[in-house]
Order: C-alpha cells, then sequence, then structure tokens
C-alpha cells in the first residue's frame, strides 16, 4: 500500500513539473550547461585524438605500461587451454576444467577434454523444459506480471553458472571430447539461440492461451487441462530436440572408452566417482546483502528439476582465505567475476592502474562496488578457472586464472588480476567442502532467503 501511494506521489510530481514546463532543459540551463565546455588547446587535442582512436588506447595508463610479474608462489599444475570462440558457455567449458583438473591428475590422462558440445546438448533441452514449465506454473498470472514478463524475455541462453554444471553432468554424465566434438554452431551460438528464443516464445503463448481457453477449472476438468498442457509442452520439446540434434549433434547413449564399452553417467562415476552436487560449496561476494546468509535466486537454473544457484554471501577476505587453501592443495576452483573492467587483453592483466579514465575524460568516478552491483554498473559476467596466487609477507598479491579464450589470447591463455582487482570486481567462487571452514558449512543449515530472478545477482557468465 505504501508503495503504491509513493509511486502516485511520484507520478503527480513528475506530471505536474511537466506541465508547469520543469524538468526539461531551458535555454538558460544549456547555456550553463554548455558554458562547462572551455575549449582549451588540451581540450581540443583530447577531442581530435578521441575522434579516431579507441578511449581504451588513449586511456591506457603509461605509468602502469610494465608487465607484470608472472611468478607465482603457489599454482595449480594444469594442460590445455581450452577455447568457447564465439559462445557464451564460459560457465560450462570452466565448470568442465575444473573436473577435468581433477580427471588428470587422477589418472594422468594429458591434454584429455570432456566434451562440451555433449552437455551443452542437454543444458539447451533442459532450458527449454524449465522455461516452458514456468510458463505452465504461471499461466494464472496477467502477462504483464513481472514473474511472466521476466520468462519471456529470458526464454534461452547459452549463459549459466556451475549450478547447471552439477544438474547436468549428474544427470546426463560425460563424454570425451573426442565423442562429441564441436560444431559450427556450437562454436558460434547466436543464430541457434535466435530461433530457440523464437520458438520458445511462440510455444509459450499458446501454452498461455490453452490456459485461458480453459478458464478456471477444478476437479477432473483440472487435471484434464494439466495432462493436455504437458502432453503439449512434450510436443514442443520435441522440436527443440530436432533442432539440436541438427545443429549439435545426437548425444551418445554409449560410447568406448580405453577397449571397454561404456555410458556416459557410468563414464563419469567411473572418471569422479563424487556427487558434484553435495562436493561443493557456492560462495558469493554481494556487498549488496547481508554477510553470513544463505541465498538462492529463482529460476537460477538449468533445470526445472534442478537447483537454483544456492550461495553463501562473504567477505572477500574469508572467500581468499578459502581460495588460498585450495589452490595451495593442488585444486583448481570456478571462479567467475566482471571480466571487462579495466582488462588489459594484450597483456591479459586485470589491474585497476591499468586504464586512467578520469584523467582522459575529466570526470571522477567515485561508486563502490556495493553502489556498482545496485545500479547495475556491475556483476558477475564471465567464468574462468582459479589457479593460482602469489603469496608475500602472508597476503596474497595477485591471482591467476585459467581462461577459455584460446592459448593465443591474453597472458598464455591466462589472465593474472591484482588483488586490489580481486576485491573490486570478484564476485563467485565455488570451492570443494573440505577447504570450507566449519563456521561457513553451519550457515549452510539455514534456510535460504530466496531473491527473485530479476535480483542483479542472476546475471550468468558467458
Amino acid at each position: 500500500m505504501k508503495r503504491a501511494i509513493i509511486t502516485s506521489a511520484i507520478v503527480l510530481l513528475s506530471v505536474t513539473a511537466q506541465a508547469q514546463g520543469q524538468g526539461g532543459i531551458s535555454p538558460e540551463m544549456l547555456r550553463e550547461i554548455s558554458g562547462g565546455w572551455t575549449g582549451s588547446a588540451s581540450d581540443k587535442a583530447i577531442r581530435n585524438a578521441i575522434g579516431s582512436t579507441p578511449i581504451n588506447t588513449l586511456a591506457v595508463n603509461a605509468e602502469n605500461a610494465a608487465m607484470i610479474d608472472t611468478g607465482f608462489s603457489d599454482i595449480v599444475k594444469t594442460r590445455g587451454i581450452t577455447d568457447q570462440k564465439s559462445s557464451g558457455r564460459c560457465w560450462l567449458f570452466t565448470g568442465l576444467n575444473v573436473l577435468r583438473a581433477a580427471a588428470i591428475q587422477k589418472f594422468d590422462l594429458g591434454d584429455f577434454q570432456f566434451s562440451q558440445c555433449y552437455c551443452f546438448f542437454w543444458d539447451q533441452l533442459e532450458k527449454a523444459n524449465l522455461f516452458l514449465q514456468a510458463v505452465i506454473d504461471t499461466r494464472d498470472k496477467p502477462f504483464d506480471d513481472r514473474s511472466v514478463d521476466w520468462l519471456f524475455s529470458h526464454p534461452i541462453g547459452d549463459g549459466g553458472t556451475f549450478t547447471g554444471v552439477a544438474d547436468l553432468v549428474t544427470k546426463y554424465g560425460l563424454v570425451p571430447a573426442s565423442v562429441m566434438p564441436e560444431t559450427a554452431v556450437s562454436n558460434g551460438t547466436a543464430q541457434m539461440s535466435a530461433h530457440l528464443k523464437t520458438l520458445l516464445r511462440q510455444d509459450g503463448l499458446k501454452l498461455r492461451k490453452m490456459a485461458e481457453d480453459a478458464g478456471r477449472v477444478k476437479g477432473r476438468k483440472a487435471q484434464a487441462l494439466e495432462a493436455s498442457l504437458q502432453a503439449e509442452k512434450t510436443a514442443m520439446l520435441k522440436e527443440v530436440y530436432h533442432i539440436l540434434a541438427l545443429c549439435l549433434g545426437v548425444p551418445p547413449q554409449e560410447f568406448e572408452w580405453k577397449g571397454e564399452k561404456t555410458t556416459p553417467l557410468k563414464f563419469y562415476k567411473d572418471l569422479l566417482g563424487y556427487d558434484l552436487r553435495h562436493n561443493y560449496v557456492m560462495l558469493m561476494n554481494d556487498p549488496c546483502r547481508e554477510y553470513g546468509k544463505v541465498y538462492e535466486i529463482e529460476y537460477d537454473r538449468h533445470l526445472y528439476d534442478g537447483q537454483n544457484w544456492l550461495y553463501v554471501n562473504l567477505p572477500v577476505e574469508r572467500i581468499k582465505e578459502i581460495a588460498t587453501a585450495s589452490i595451495k592443495a593442488g585444486t583448481a576452483m570456478y571462479f567467475s567475476c566482471d571480466v571487462g573492467k579495466y582488462l588489459n587483453r594484450s597483456k591479459g592483466v586485470l589491474d585497476l592502474a591499468n586504464y586512467d579514465y578520469e584523467s582522459l575524460l575529466g570526470v571522477k568516478f567515485t561508486m563502490d562496488k556495493k553502489e556498482r552491483v545496485q545500479t547495475h554498473a556491475s556483476g558477475s559476467s564471465h567464468a574462468m578457472t582459479l589457479i593460482a596466487v602469489d603469496i608475500k609477507d602472508g597476503k596474497s598479491t595477485k591471482w591467476m586464472v585459467e581462461n577459455s579464450w584460446g592459448a593465443s589470447s591474453g597472458y598464455q591463455g591466462k589472465l593474472i588480476m591484482t588483488d586490489e582487482w580481486f576485491d573490486e570486481y570478484m564476485f563467485r567462487l565455488v570451492a570443494e567442502k573440505r577447504f570450507v571452514p566449519e563456521d561457513i558449512l553451519k550457515m549452510l543449515e539455514q534456510k535460504p532467503v530466496k531473491l527473485p530472478a530479476w535480483d542483479p545477482m542472476f546475471l550468468t557468465e558467458e
């Protein structure tokens, strides 16, 4: 009720301001605004430079031009850099790279890779089902309801989180990359994704119309409607499967590994032998929420019958402790951050001192991490495999991740980040329970606070 009154007051003020001619840029205001431009010699020089040169090039901090020290006190051994190419599957490459590192250490498999294409096939089918079932679940809500609007705005995508990796692998298993290799579509997902979105939105409308035509029914009629909706959903998923098979290939039910027949589920269990859904703890540094609490985000999952992204919110210092312990034990981790901020791609370095935008543009950027998240100026956008930390005098000074942009990108296919950058733009870390202190594990006994799908922390890694 209070929110409605406040909203009405804001609308009334806006209408009143318009009626009185306030709020627009008046001639007097424009003279004051434009008076801020002095047209000095330095302004003209910068204007000429920006007219033909990217801002990032001009903002490079010459005082920080030297390459960062590439030595690390502790590093996890890995083999081979993967390449997600023109797809948003960093979450999948990163998750499988973490599992790959464990399998390589256990069985000495060289530069072995799991098939990303195999898992992606099931990911897309499951996401299609998640959307269609969510449409059925929300069929009685008006179309402009925020949940319904969000669903039709996000019917499917190729981004995701480690939760998806854990659920998909547990349900469908794994196969070697040689058994189901990448295709042109898996390497460049945009066109397939666009067609799937259109098809699913079309299907979603059809499901809602079926429910609307039936009206609000009870008893046997309600059961009959539910059965017809489920039958229609199954028919729709047949079409999705057909598209995926054309674009990605048909997932194998059986294959040969080291001279013996096996299945994807058996292969996963034989190679790894542990439950991904219970072996890991997902941690977040979200300064907008209370630390020491557990949160989950609605619809932030890949399977309808899977897990929402559920995380313990911690200060960044606690996350660093866990990350350091895992690296020292030779165990890589799923890690995500806002990779586009202050990234020098040619050096492969993430450093707050890489660029001096304030001197170039003549303004101050003052938001802290909390304010950037609240205003959607920053969020988790890319997943990588955390493999190294440099400890000096008992404190971390820099970190290194194995990326999935190919061996020629960044620093030998990796990115190095300063400790200060880590503080500002790191968001998620997935660690094995054995590296997580008991007081944090006990936090998982809390009833999670459920956040809506449109919460800033929903952002999926691409």
